[in-house]
């Protein structure tokens, strides 16, 4: 078998096996490699759900672009014969003035996309689980769904083998340099490949680049058995939700309706920096408990029994936006670099695998990539 191809892939979690299956169906000779066997527990692809949601706290301008992911999870939908949305509604919680309330507002009224400022009478009316104080109100995003994590993954990667992918289990890139003729030369446990394009999606193994400013974030996820009324925790009646707990800048925190294996809650951005390769994968009793804390005052009957608890890991920009881009070691785009997802990724996978076909077949893409370029960060740390 051939060792020359289109394009490499480093990373085949979310963003590597969207880019291997946008780029196969187009007919690029792909071969995607992974240090595991995904989909894994070992990066931020895992944990059974993903929100995905137009109502955008963080920037108007993924809007647009969760519209394009939609659209193409419903497509690899078809094609596939696998569900892989399941639409609750959403919620972001917060007093009037917050963050997260403000933003998605904001993002909200900017696009057009259907939503409902809610009270907290009206939040505990059409939701009863919850319990909020009068000074918090909602933004509802009846759109909003929840992405399974790993059968995403697994869907992705075998529709890019079907259309022809070659994916290397258990074989990382141990390294990789530009070669003189145009192109990528990759080292590998097994082998020497070469590739007109390389595709860098490793996550948080991104990190140990110097040439890029990321950090990785370890972020520990639980699920609780309901404490009582079970029937108000299940996604025909109760959202997801985003919660800002105090006035802003506040943690949030952020949960999935019990989808057979509890409810599902965690704190956003409130884990210790770590490296991808020295993640504590155990989780103590005080982070746990952390989280009970909110369902407790919040949602007191999703505070029943500790089910279960994972890791992941976010990898950071410092502007938390993501990376989309050309290595700045090779401006010419032979090498780009993906995501760094910063916590909110996950469910833009289909559409960045639309965009980075575009850019190694074309060269381009009518996307705008402005707030994902690496120069605004570079620009930012000279200044």
């Amino acid at each position: 078998m051939s060792n020359t191809c289109d394009v490499a892939i480093a990373g085949l979690g979310a963003m590597g096996s969207a880019a291997a299956y946008a780029l196969a169906r187009r007919g690029c000779r792909v071969i995607g490699f992974d240090r595991f066997r995904p989909p894994h527990a070992f990066g931020s692809s895992h944990g059974e759900s993903r929100i995905i949601r137009e109502a955008y706290f963080e920037q108007p301008f993924y809007v647009p672009l969760v519209r394009r992911a939609f659209a193409r999870w419903r497509e690899i939908e078809q094609e596939s014969g696998k569900p892989l949305l399941l639409r609750c509604g959403g919620i972001s919680i917060g007093r009037e003035d917050s963050a997260i309330v403000t933003g998605a507002r904001a993002s909200a009224q900017m696009h057009a996309v259907p939503f409902e400022q809610l009270s907290a009478a009206e939040i505990q009316r059409r939701f009863p689980a919850w319990r909020v104080p009068e000074e918090m109100v909602a933004i509802w995003d009846p759109g909003a769904s929840v992405l399974n994590p790993e059968r995403c993954i697994d869907t992705l990667l075998a529709l890019a083998a079907a259309h022809g992918a070659r994916l290397a289990y258990e074989e990382p890139v141990m390294s990789w340099q530009a070669t003189a003729g145009g192109g990528v030369e990759l080292r590998t446990s097994a082998g020497v490949y070469h590739a007109r394009h390389l595709l860098l999606t490793t996550g948080g193994w991104l990190a140990g680049d110097a040439d890029l400013p990321l950090t990785v974030e370890r972020n520990a996820v639980h699920w609780f058995a309901p404490a009582s009324r079970p029937e108000l925790l299940r996604a025909d009646c109760f959202p997801l939700f985003l919660l800002e707990v105090a006035p802003s800048p506040a943690p949030v925190a952020y949960g999935f309706p019990d989808l057979g294996a509890g409810v599902k809650a965690a704190w956003h951005h409130q884990g210790e920096l770590t490296s991808a390769d020295a993640v504590r994968r155990t989780v103590d009793a005080g982070e746990i408990e952390s989280v009970r804390r909110v369902l407790r005052e919040f949602l007191p009957d999703a505070n029943g029994d500790w089910i279960k608890s994972t890791v992941c890991t976010y990898t950071n920009t410092p502007d938390l936006d993501f990376m989309i881009d050309a290595h700045p070691r090779h401006p010419r785009g032979e090498v780009l670099i993906v995501s760094a997802c910063s916590g909110h990724g996950f469910k833009f996978a289909p559409a960045i695998g639309d965009i980075l076909a575009d850019l190694v077949i074309n060269g381009r893409t009518d996307v705008d990539l402005t707030p994902f370029r690496l120069t605004r960060l570079t620009h930012r740390l000279h200044n």
